[in-house]
């Protein structure tokens, strides 16, 4: 598929898409560290529990 590219050009697509992957991981674990800070005490043993009696 990219044979017909030069050498050069293949290395600059590998960088970026590995620089894009590792932007979406920073932001996906951004997003679920905030998910957890804001729940209600942070105990998972009490969230789990009242989950689990509604």
């Amino acid at each position: 598929m990219f044979d017909s590219l030069s050498e050069e050009i293949q290395l600059l697509l590998l960088i970026i898409g590995i620089a894009i992957l590792f932007i979406i991981v920073l932001w996906n674990s951004g997003r679920n560290k905030k998910k957890l800070y804001h729940r209600k005490n942070r105990d998972f043993r009490k969230n789990y529990l009242n989950k689990k009696k509604e």
